[in-house]
């Protein structure tokens, strides 16, 4: 039986490997040292270009940058009106803010449970949870695999519903050959270090509607306006502006605009990589029956913000904490995404309960998320490989 680093054996990694990681190059280190020497280090014109090059990318009509995926969550479920006592249709299996977005407007999140296979949002089950207080639908592409687009288009038009799409994953996929970003009514994507593109942080939404555009503009900043066909009365002068709605300061800053748009530049290398990843690891783990991996729809055409491994714990003598620690102490930074969001305290306050979504609440119990970035080197991934076939020779039955 081989020998694992917690018993003292050599790790794989001499230095930990993280799940994911971002990748600078010269490029996007002179796009933001040129923003710092110029005059504007924010409100400026960087904003406008990477919002366009972000309708470029997703084909979508109207781009709004702002501060971060949550507030971009946030803006999209103000712009949607939810408003207090209005139920929002989403997934446990998800960053809490897909919920929070909800409860930040005072409605009410109600969680649909997951294809077991796919790990989405369950289109069926969304219908079934449907009351005459849904207001919307946040669909999560968990991973960068897009949600069941057709289906959930169909279930929100057919009731009324504003579709909410959170691509916070999966830019750069593609959904029956149309970019995800626009065919939501809005969709949210965040910039985070680890997501394909970065910003260091920051986020938007994209929406064809004008008239959503308007809110989320709004939204973005205090509510406060120059655009005159926006104001209640006539401009008294140039330095007149009018706050005609409550919004926040949610502004992104032209410093993280001109690297989103330098990484923007970089999409489709990113993309191919990722699938180049994600490729070698489907090959290797079909030969590994103590591990499930996530199946894909064939309308998507993914670009993976994460891998998960699913462990089939019935095969292994050992809890999936087991596996998480001893990979950690082979070097190999995992995670877990995610916890289901009813299950934190304070959602479990508010009367959320586990066991409303059994096929989520299962896949929680089995999952591990592996190193996956752009940067990440083949040796990398055999050395990943290597680090999870002896924990699972290890503990095999």
């Amino acid at each position: 039986m081989k020998e694992l680093a917690i018993n003292g054996g050599k790790p794989v990694f001499e230095k930990k490997i993280g799940y994911g990681h971002q990748y600078i190059d010269d490029a996007d280190i002179r796009a933001v040292v040129d923003v710092l020497k110029s005059d504007f280090l924010t409100c400026g014109p960087k904003i406008d270009e990477a919002e366009a090059k972000l309708c470029e990318v997703t084909g979508a009509k109207h781009a709004v940058l702002i501060a971060n995926g949550t507030a971009a969550l946030h803006a999209a479920a103000y712009a949607a009106g939810i408003s207090p006592g209005d139920e929002v249709i989403t997934t446990p299996i998800t960053f809490v803010a897909s919920a929070n977005c909800a409860l930040y407007c005072g409605g009410i999140p109600v969680f649909a449970d997951i294809n077991p296979e796919t790990y989405n949002i369950d289109p069926d089950d969304i219908e079934r949870k449907i009351t005459d207080k849904t207001k919307a639908v946040v669909a999560v592409d968990f991973t960068g695999q897009a949600v069941e687009i057709d289906r959930i288009r169909e279930i929100c038009d057919k009731h009324n519903l504003i579709f909410i799409e959170d691509a916070a994953h999966s830019l750069g996929t593609k959904y029956n050959g149309k970019p995800v970003g626009s065919l939501a009514d809005m969709t949210e994507f965040s910039f985070h270090p680890v997501k394909t593109c970065t910003a260091g942080e920051g986020g938007a939404i994209t929406t064809n509607d004008d008239e959503l555009y308007e809110k989320l503009i709004l939204f973005r900043t205090h509510g406060i306006t120059r655009v005159q066909e926006w104001m209640d009365k006539e401009s008294e002068g140039g330095w007149y502006y009018q706050q005609v709605d409550l919004g926040y300061n949610y502004r992104m800053t032209d410093i993280q605009a001109a690297l989103l748009s330098s990484q923007l530049d970089k999409l489709d290398i990113f993309s191919a990589k990722r699938k180049q990843l994600v490729k070698r690891y489907d090959e290797v783990f079909a030969d590994v029956p103590e591990l499930t991996v996530q199946k894909e729809i064939k309308e998507s055409d993914t670009v993976r913000h994460l891998y998960i491994i699913q462990l089939n714990t019935e095969m292994l003598k050992c809890s999936r904490r087991e596996v998480f620690d001893a990979l950690q102490a082979e070097g190999v930074g995992v995670n877990v995404h995610y916890i289901p969001a009813y299950a934190f305290p304070y959602y479990q306050k508010l009367g959320y309960k586990m066991g409303s979504c059994q096929n989520a609440d299962k896949l929680y119990e089995r999952i591990i998320s592996i190193p996956l970035f752009y940067s990440m080197t083949n040796e990398d991934q055999d050395k990943v490989v290597e680090a999870i076939k002896k924990v699972i020779d290890y503990y095999r039955k």
